[in-house]
């Protein structure tokens, strides 16, 4: 059957229309021509030295194009069947009973604090002037939303061999008005959950776990994000899958799935999705705050809330990606444990610290992190620039100790103890790639370089 142009106009309902006959049949070869495109596209080769090899990026295929293109059929411009798909399968793969799409890992970092502040918390609720622990080397929006909450980060230091909190300064952190830790698993590498938990247990606090870097990481045989009250991820182009835009909160609370929800579509207080209404069979029968008995409760508003709700296009293109997830953490372990050998076995490890797993994990390597050896004699801007401009792309680690970045200069915070280990990754601290575009061949320059880079600079 050939494909037709037309000038129709058509009415697309709030439901979603069935297609006829000949129009399950022009899908069908529209998502077959689709394919037939993404395989004709032909793949650059490797030169090294000429291709540059980034620190991270995302890895497509042609189900991955065909699911884009089965959504925008859809015509269904919101998140809708391939939005429950996806958390339902993300929920299962983590381990948890809920998980929620969102924009980006950084509003699902928002969504996490902000459903924490919800006054049906009642004690437990977080209020501002409250104190949230953390850690000063990490990412930006790991800590934000405690600020944008008006709460006080209370900033603690590193254990230099995994990048993650030294938890003897995170308990001696806790104070009269700590009600919660929120700390990111470092470019993939859990941080000890085993004592982590214990201190929150046993001073009663909340846990958010920021997975954004760590999507696949176990830490004695259970996925991160399902040790703490709510866990976020990221699905940018640079994680271990990718929506383009996008992330995700999960939770097995069903308490906090329904804050989380609220906080995500507008603060609203009914649960219905777009296009339903009623589920609760007493849409006009509610009596909420001060409005009058019957207010619609579509329209009732629980929260001060945003619109954080991700299209079902960005989820189609999780749910391809979801299914090639085990796969991509191999490659990334293999890639780590590739490069860290090498490094080993021509010298490197000299004049490199490479980042150790934390004991008792598995990690998901988001990148390789090295530290610059005290009285190497090399200096990280040096080693950076050689790098970038022989084609291996470098990355710090994010923010560096956060209290001297420009925007927190009139923050309140606290610090307990030095932050000196911080200050070193700061200073002396970058990661390389482990993404699964690398290859052999990708692995062998990069360490070629390295080695070259060190000459240059040393002799």
């Amino acid at each position: 059957m050939a494909l037709k142009p037309s000038a129709k106009l058509a009415i697309v309902s709030t439901k979603k229309d069935e297609p006829t006959t000949e129009g399950r049949e022009l899908k069908g070869q529209i998502l077959s021509l689709a394919a037939c495109y993404f395989d004709a596209l032909q793949p650059r080769p490797f030169v090294p030295g000429e291709t540059f090899i980034p620190a991270s990026g995302k890895v497509l295929d042609s189900k991955d194009l065909q699911h884009l293109i089965e959504a925008s059929l859809d015509l269904w411009l919101t998140s809708g069947r391939f939005t429950d798909s996806f958390q339902e399968a993300l929920a299962a793969h983590i381990g948890v009973r809920h998980a929620l799409m969102t924009v980006s890992g950084s509003a699902a970092n928002l969504l996490a604090f902000s459903a924490l502040t919800s006054w049906k918390l009642r004690r437990r609720r977080i209020m501002p002037g409250d104190e949230v622990l953390t850690v000063a080397a990490g990412f930006p929006t790991t800590v934000a939303p405690i600020v944008q909450n008006r709460c006080v980060p209370v900033f603690v230091d590193i254990d230099p061999r995994t990048h993650n909190v030294n938890v003897e300064r995170l308990a001696d952190a806790v104070g009269p008005r700590t009600r919660a830790i929120m700390i990111a698993h470092t470019l993939g590498n859990p941080f000890d959950l085993d004592a982590v938990t214990k201190i929150a247990k046993d001073n009663g606090l909340l846990l958010v776990e920021d997975c954004c870097d760590a999507l696949g990481a176990t830490y004695r045989g259970q996925s991160v994000g399902t040790f703490g009250d709510i866990g976020t991820v990221s699905f940018y182009p640079a994680h271990h899958i990718t929506t383009g835009e996008g992330g995700a909160v999960f939770t097995s609370r069903s308490s906090l799935k329904l804050l989380l929800e609220s906080f995500r579509d507008w603060g609203r207080d009914c649960w219905c999705r777009p296009g339903d209404a009623n589920t609760c069979n007493k849409r006009f029968s509610w009596q909420l705050g001060e409005l009058p008995f019957g207010y619609d409760h579509k329209y009732i508003y629980s929260h001060l809330g945003f619109n954080l709700k991700a299209t079902d296009l960005q989820a189609a293109l999780g749910v391809s990606q979801l299914a090639k997830l085990d796969g991509f953490v191999a490659r990334r372990r293999e890639n780590f444990s590739a490069l860290k050998a090498s490094f080993l076995r021509e010298g490197l490890d000299e004049y490199f610290e490479i980042a150790e797993p934390t004991a008792g994990s598995e990690p998901s390597w988001f990148g390789m992190p090295l530290t610059i050896r005290d009285g190497s004699g090399l200096k990280r801007v040096d080693v950076i620039r050689y790098l970038e401009d022989h084609k291996v792309g470098t990355r710090l680690i994010f923010a560096g100790n956060i209290t001297r970045q420009p925007a927190f200069r009139e923050v309140e915070y606290r610090v307990v103890g030095p932050l000196d280990k911080t200050d070193k990754i700061m200073n002396d601290s970058f990661w390389i790639g482990v993404w699964p575009g690398i290859g052999e061949a990708e692995r062998a320059y990069i360490v070629e370089t390295f080695k070259k880079v060190v000459r240059h600079l040393l002799h």
